[in-house]
């Protein structure tokens, strides 16, 4: 899409289809995080940062090695699990044998359900970034791909308002590090931070780890592309606080939904045969 310079249609054409594959693909093989987020985050970003035909193939292999370091330092598990022995048990918790797979995922209405949330979310979020020119818009498509539920999870309005807050904190304590002029040096330090703290907290309290994930977000889109701190910061606000109103819309929408849902089920008279 980069590349190609595509227009603005085969844009969210595209990104339509990443979702449907990517909440396919993590309801069939039973993936971690069951929403499409990395899948969408990653073509966005490729895809509106403008690349010349020439640096096409450099940028793939970029990518395609960053992917393998990232396989063998997951792995590397496997190494120490071997090294400690018959203690492994205590270091390390047990780890599922046989992958979750199902197969029929592609028939079930709840994976279909989520997909059209999804796309309506990111339709809206990106419509209105755009309507009003914040600066980058992919931003609140992310930010709603990030807070609405996987297929069968619980219609909960708590991560968006994880979401909101915490980048908002977190941009407050990006300011503190960015608004000085701080060296290349210090900014990659920061990231180093940023992912430990976002590693361990990601699991555990999702409105903490963003403290660590947006510094960590911005300081590598400031390393990458600079622009004026102030206008990165307030962007990051307006776009996060977009995208999470929209997913809150689109989590009652369907709260709503289900609640009409079950009532008429609660409704009609068992059959005889019950």
């Amino acid at each position: 899409m980069s590349v190609a310079e595509a227009t603005l249609p085969a844009l969210v054409l595209g990104l339509l289809l990443v979702i449907t594959a990517g909440i396919l693909l993590a309801s069939t093989y039973g993936l971690f995080p069951g929403t499409p987020i990395f899948f969408v985050f990653a073509y966005l970003v490729c895809a509106q940062v403008p690349a010349p035909v020439d640096e096409m193939l450099p940028r793939l292999l970029v990518a395609v090695t960053s992917a393998a370091l990232a396989w063998l330092l997951t792995m590397s598990g496997w190494a120490f699990r071997r090294l400690v022995g018959d203690r492994s048990g205590d270091l390390f918790k047990e780890l599922p044998r046989t992958p979750l797979l199902r197969p029929a995922a592609f028939r079930d209405v709840q994976v279909w359900l989520t997909i059209l949330q999804h796309q309506v979310g990111v339709l809206l979020a990106g419509g209105l970034a755009l309507f009003v020119s914040i600066g980058h818009p992919y931003r609140a498509v992310v930010s709603v791909v990030a807070v609405l539920p996987p297929p069968r999870a619980a219609h909960s309005i708590s991560r968006a308002v994880h979401r909101i807050i915490g980048t908002a904190l977190g941009v407050a304590v990006t300011a503190l590090v960015l608004l000085p002029g701080p060296s290349v040096w210090v900014l990659i330090a920061v990231i180093a931070i940023g992912q430990f703290g976002a590693e361990i907290l990601i699991g555990r309290h999702y409105g903490a780890a963003l403290l660590f994930v947006t510094p960590l977000a911005l300081t590598v889109a400031h390393l990458a592309d600079p622009v004026a701190v102030p206008t990165l910061l307030v962007d990051r606000v307006v776009e996060t606080a977009l995208g999470g109103v929209v997913a809150v819309l689109i989590v009652l929408a369907a709260r709503g939904l289900a609640r009409q849902h079950s009532r008429r089920l609660g409704g009609q008279r068992p059959p005889l045969n019950a």
